[in-house]
């Protein structure tokens, strides 16, 4: 085939960076921003953060605080920065950067500044001290007791084996090799796994919850009056505990219902989780990013003002600018001064998109804010798209990892998002709204006969919500309810 040169007119949509740019603002967290914030800060010398928002800035541009917005308001489009030297500059600056780039393509990124020294990532988040954790523990105890350093070596490996339980589900042999040393027996190994179950906390290095509970039981003092049939009911009778057939259990130890009761109480007052509290985990603090509340009779909705700083252009820096030099120093402050009013156009864009989003929301659940989840109403990201004119894509952008402080507590934007089911009467239920229901019909059933999957969806049947059994079970281990069987008690 011959090789020749065409040309073809035709259309295609492409990204400009500075829609790149609103983008990845725009789907970032309320740390992501804040560290995002941070980095513009540090590396772009026209950017400055306003202390006092009332603070004058002689003409220079902000990132204002977008007010609380009633339902039938809708935001205006971001207007254009405006800095004292954009009048004389606005000629040599861009409004649209050729399409088909990224943003590094045009502008050449500046490397963020560090701190060095002393001082060097010096935040109150990293002052934190660490927490103790099972291994650390153990090993704690194992070096303030008086054992040779073969038994050490062995406890050090049942540390490491441990889960975050505080379970060893290692075999002995496993133990040994780990150890690596050929001279160890089987036996020595148990004796020192039988010595490190004996350590705080109790029940630990345990391989079985029934093993874990013996344990406990073997800790305690002479002074509850059950402890020797608790230890027999776990030792002998632990199938049957578990089965939660307390007739048959009541039979094999020849205890009346009162007496089984007391028995089973004392087990209940075990932790099968023995090295639970012990995990190095630290806090996490969720920001809202929106504040929701009730004034004068109506639901008003409020950007939280604190995770966008006001920031903006700094009047002296963009005053140096000038319009007909072309040199090296010029021309950097210019990609300053063009990435800076870029970077606070993007950032109210995210703000208002988000006021936006939210409030949608919140006209259409305001039945949950009154009444809680079983009101919630069925809604989708179509539903959203479709009133505000936008993308599906953009809504899920807005709503993941952005939180809403409530009057009920902090939720997910996506959390107001569920699919639904129809009625008998011929509407919609929110699946949220029918777990609400389910956990409700659980909570005030009786324990001695729970209800089951199918007694739970014939309920439903009953108040007008058709739901499958099948359904009914996923809602329930969705919730992480156990199953009927599972939830009976003796009283």
């Amino acid at each position: 085939m011959k090789q020749a040169l065409q040309q073809r007119l035709g259309q295609s949509l492409i990204m400009t960076p500075q829609l790149q740019q609103a983008i990845r603002l725009l789907q970032l967290s309320t740390v992501e921003l804040s560290l995002e914030i941070q980095q513009a800060l540090e590396s772009n010398m026209m950017l400055e953060a306003v202390e006092d928002e009332h603070e004058e800035g002689y003409g220079s541009s902000k990132l204002q605080d977008t007010e609380s917005l009633p339902y039938e308001e809708t935001p205006k489009a971001a207007s254009e920065v405006e800095d004292v030297a954009g009048a004389a500059i606005g000629q040599d600056i861009p409004e649209e950067l050729p399409v088909d780039s990224a943003w590094d393509d045009v502008y050449d990124a500046s490397m963020p500044q560090t701190v060095s020294g002393d001082h060097a990532g010096f935040e109150i988040e990293n002052q934190r001290t660490a927490g103790e954790s099972l291994k650390d523990h153990l090993l704690w105890q194992t070096n303030l007791s008086s054992i040779s350093d073969i038994d050490k070596a062995i406890a050090y490996a049942i540390a490491d084996a441990l889960d975050n339980d505080g379970f060893l589900r290692t075999s002995l042999d496993e133990l040994r090799q780990s150890v690596n040393q050929d001279q160890i027996e089987l036996d020595e190994i148990e004796a020192v796994l039988h010595w490190v179950q004996r350590l705080d906390p109790p029940g630990v290095a345990a391989r079985s919850l029934q093993e874990c509970l013996s344990i406990q039981l073997s800790q305690q003092g002479g002074g509850s009056p059950w402890l020797d049939q608790a230890r027999h009911l776990v030792e002998k009778h632990f199938d049957l505990l578990a089965e939660r057939d307390y007739v048959r259990l009541a039979r094999r130890m020849k205890l009346s219902r009162e007496e089984l009761q007391q028995v089973v109480a004392l087990i209940q007052t075990l932790n099968p989780r023995p090295g639970a509290h012990l995990q190095d985990a630290r806090v996490e603090y969720i920001v809202p990013d929106v504040h929701v509340r009730k004034k004068a009779g109506a639901w008003q909705v409020e950007l939280n003002a604190e995770v966008v700083p006001h920031l903006r252009v700094n009047p002296y820096y963009a005053s140096m600018v000038r319009r007909a030099d072309n040199s090296q120093d010029n021309t950097s402050l210019r990609t300053h001064l063009q990435e800076a009013r870029w970077f606070i156009k993007s950032l109210q864009s995210r703000s208002q998109t988000l006021l936006r989003v939210a409030t949608a929301i919140v006209e259409r659940q305001r039945a949950f804010l009154e009444h809680g989840d079983v009101a919630m109403k069925p809604l989708v990201l179509h539903d959203i798209a479709e009133v505000l004119g936008m993308h599906e894509s953009t809504i899920s952008r807005v709503t993941t990892r952005k939180y809403m402080h409530t009057p009920r507590g902090i939720y997910e934007l996506k959390y107001f998002f569920s699919s639904h089911l129809s009625t008998s009467a011929g509407g919609e239920c929110s699946s949220t709204a029918i777990r609400a229901v389910i956990r409700k019909l659980i909570a005030a059933e009786n324990s001695l006969k729970p209800l089951s999957d199918s007694k739970l969806a014939a309920v439903l049947s009953e108040q007008g919500i058709n739901v499958a059994r099948r359904t009914v079970a996923k809602y329930r281990e969705a919730m992480a309810i156990p199953p009927s069987n599972e939830r009976k008690r003796l009283v």
